[in-house]
């Protein structure tokens, strides 16, 4: 299983990051082909390394690399892409991890 991991710093305007999320890039990324599942972790993040500025972390699922690529390379991909731009201007307000991961 794939995963995508996006973290997102705190934003300057909460309640703009929360709508547009929730209402607009949410919904929007459920539309990837080969999206599995979606999940969202918001408030009560601790870190253990000292990052006290993570706000919201989104994973997404995917059954492989080729999948998530076909994904993002679909016009539902571009549009999520372009969209993060709105919720994370600049590439140092988020983190983006793709990975494949095994059960050890």
């Amino acid at each position: 299983m794939v995963r995508m991991i996006a973290i997102y710093k705190t934003p300057t305007n909460r309640a703009f990051f929360d709508k547009h999320y929730f209402e607009t890039h949410i919904p929007l990324a459920k539309t990837l082909p080969g999206l599995i599942r979606y999940e969202v972790a918001k408030g009560g993040i601790l870190s253990t390394t000292g990052h006290d500025d993570v706000y919201c972390i989104g994973t997404l699922y995917f059954e492989s690399l080729a999948a998530i690529k076909i994904a993002f390379a679909s016009e539902q991909g571009k549009a999520c892409a372009v969209d993060r731009t709105i919720l994370a201007p600049h590439d140092h307000d988020v983190q983006i991890y793709i990975f494949d991961s095994i059960e050890v």
